[in-house]
């Protein structure tokens, strides 16, 4: 807890924070507000939007006059028609002068320039202005003032007088060809100027000197003041570096974060004393919010463009996944607390943050399926959208004015919340924590060590399987985890891997235990306990599982053999601890469960005749065999809770030996 606490205040931010909420159009219920430094009062993005709108409206579009252009199509036009009027019957005066004057025409027309008309610029009407730099000089011109191509040649048409119609369709052609634009729209010049009108806004109008009344008590924010209040927001935690006491602003921060990871151990004491008790459970909780919260400080260091890119609702997944929904809402909401004071907007924050780990939580019941961590991003993604829009109408009144692009950080930040699933895996290896997702793998009886029981001792596994389906049943009936309980079952006997054939189910012919004693028969069979617990340690297995194995026989004795001993050899005196399993007995619901199911499985396969009323004879006798033992002494099972399962494992037991129910005989 305290290296906890140190590392989260030595990182968080140290100057004071800003610490007035509002909204506009509410009053303001604080003390006048007086501004203890000057700034500059900003802008609103609709006005800045309105201002750019403006400058880019008055910039024209850039442009430039290519000499070049009339040099190569005039030296193309003269040779082409000395080379077209070669073998005409004109003279050369006559040629000559025909070839002046349309030469001159088309200088007259290059020389005024002939535009390429873009349609982007004409904005619904036929001409429009713009700048034409020429000999780098620019001057403000008009569409209107210049030569499209097809007026160009219009104006030749009517300029060029001639009596011969076939030395005028000549010209017209000649010159049509060679009527290119010289007016060549810059597109990059126009976006530099573009670019560097737009870097020339000012984002604020006018200033709040130091002194000066922001907002008084009890008075309605309006569009002014909310203005003000959001400019002295901005500015305060620049100005406020030389505020303020840092020693005391740590003191603050320490006290705010160790009452809040106190609040943490006084739940996990009072409701989850097996997570305080573990100090590995505890080193992760405190990980989780050290990290998260470190996360946040670099964010706030380095000038995150957006906080609401952080994944926080990553938290309150790998928790409930880990551990349950109370203890993942409560450490969710921890972290939320101590972030919200160090982030603008902290009630928005808090709202955000609060209703989509909620929704994160709800919506992961059982992690059991690889789609559900998609559709868990779906439903958190969701509930930021709702609480965004429905921020924005409160705060805007009006759907036209949300920024949409405001919502894009929450969509990558569900988007990081995915990564919770690689970081389960991690921490499942490194802190010993089993989830669902490692049961449902521990279930499949395709693994390699539930594959090696079935092959060496086949029996033992039918068992297991049996055992597994009864006492799941059971424990999704009373509440439970069944996925342990079932996980539990499989492995329960896995150390008969070792003798198979000294027990009964793997036996095909004489028992092995008719050549020995009974005492050491007796520990052959408690051996199968201390050899599991071996071979699921070796590999890797959960503690959670293994102490399915450690308790499913409790501390009862090997009667078979211990009675057989008293019968044959009553002379001789007998330790029976020699006779006793080891312990210890089950300490919860599902290790309870998991003992019944293995007795009266175990027991159901002696019965002769297996009808409804030996079934419910031998549950009857077997639990409460049990209870007389004092083996479920520890485990919180109830009287209500033993006679479901009663009625569970006698219903599934008929079904099993196809047992019919009688009918009467009127029917």
């Amino acid at each position: 807890m305290a290296v906890c606490v140190l590392i989260i205040t030595l990182y968080l931010p140290k100057q004071p924070r800003f610490r007035y909420e509002f909204e506009k159009g509410k009053t303001w219920l604080n003390k006048d507000l007086i501004s203890p430094f000057s700034f500059a009062i900003l802008k609103t993005p609709q006005q800045i939007n309105l201002d750019k709108k403006t400058v880019l409206e008055n910039v024209l579009p850039i442009y430039e006059y290519q000499e070049e252009v009339f040099k190569d199509q005039s030296d193309a036009y003269l040779n082409e028609f000395d080379v077209k009027w070669k073998s005409n019957t004109l003279n050369d005066r006559d040629k000559e002068i025909n070839r002046q004057r349309s030469h001159q025409i088309l200088q007259s027309i290059y020389s005024k320039g002939i535009i390429d008309i873009n349609p982007k610029h004409q904005k619904g009407g036929s001409y429009y202005d713009f700048s034409l730099v020429r000999n780098n000089v620019s001057i403000k011109s008009n569409s209107q003032d210049v030569f499209t191509t097809e007026t160009a040649l219009a104006y030749l048409k009517a300029s060029f007088k001639t009596t011969e119609p076939e030395i005028a369709k000549a010209v017209f052609d000649l010159a049509e060809s060679h009527l290119k634009p010289n007016i060549i729209f810059n597109e990059t010049l126009t976006a530099t100027v573009q670019n560097n009108a737009l870097n020339s806004i000012s984002t604020t109008k006018g200033m709040v000197q130091k002194g000066e009344l922001i907002v008084a008590k009890e008075t309605v924010i309006d569009e002014e003041v909310y203005q003000k209040l959001v400019s002295f927001r901005e500015n305060y935690d620049a100005q406020t570096k030389s505020v303020g006491d840092d020693k005391l602003v740590f003191l603050g921060q320490v006290l705010l974060v160790g009452f809040i990871v106190t609040l943490l151990m006084v739940f996990l004491y009072l409701f989850r004393k097996d997570i305080y008790a573990d100090n590995r459970q505890l080193s992760l909780l405190l990980l989780v919010i050290t990290s998260m919260l470190l996360v946040l400080t670099w964010s706030i260091k380095f000038n995150l463009s957006n906080l609401y890119l952080l994944p926080f609702c990553i938290v309150p997944i790998i928790i409930r996944i880990l551990f349950d929904t109370r203890l993942a809402l409560n450490l969710h909401l921890l972290v939320i607390l101590i972030a919200g004071f160090f982030v603008p907007n902290s009630f928005e924050f808090v709202f955000y943050q609060t209703t989509a780990g909620m929704v994160a939580i709800y919506s992961i019941k059982n992690l059991v399926k690889r789609e559900q961590l998609l559709i868990s991003a779906s439903f958190i993604l969701s509930a930021y959208f709702v609480s965004f829009v429905g921020i924005a109408l409160l705060r805007e009144g009006s759907l036209t004015h949300i920024e949409w692009a405001n919502f894009l950080p929450f969509v990558f930040s569900v988007l990081l919340s995915l990564l919770a699933y690689p970081l389960i895996y991690a921490f499942e290896r490194v802190f010993g924590i089993t989830s669902d997702v490692a049961l449902i793998e521990l279930t499949n009886t395709n693994n390699k060590l539930l594959r090696e029981l079935a092959f060496k001792a086949p029996g033992t596994f039918q068992h297991s399987l049996q055992v597994a389906n009864l006492a799941e049943a059971a424990i999704f009936k009373i509440g439970g985890n069944a996925l342990l309980v079932r996980a539990g079952a499989l492995y329960h006997d896995i150390g008969k891997m070792e003798n198979p054939q000294y027990f009964i189910e793997n036996q095909t012919g004489q028992s092995p235990h008719d050549k020995l004693p009974y005492e050491q028969s007796a520990q052959i069979i408690i051996r199968h306990v201390h050899k599991g617990i071996e071979i699921t340690r070796k590999h890797k297995l959960p503690e959670s599982v293994i102490d399915f194995i450690r308790t499913h026989h409790g501390n009862t004795r090997v009667d078979y053999f211990y009675q057989s001993f008293l019968k044959n050899s009553p002379e001789k005196f007998i330790d029976e601890n020699i006779f006793r399993y080891p312990g210890p007995i089950p300490f919860s619901k599902e290790t309870g469960v998991l003992m019944l199911a293995d007795s009266v499985e175990a027991a159901s396969r002696s019965l002769k005749n297996p009808d409804a009323q030996n079934i419910n004879d031998l549950v009857e006798r077997i639990i409460d065999y049990k209870l007389e033992q004092n083996q479920l002494d520890n485990c919180d099972l109830t009287l209500k809770d033993l006679e479901t399962i009663k009625l569970i494992f006698k219903t599934m037991l008929m079904s099993i030996y196809h047992v019919r129910v009688d009918y009467p005989q009127s029917m």
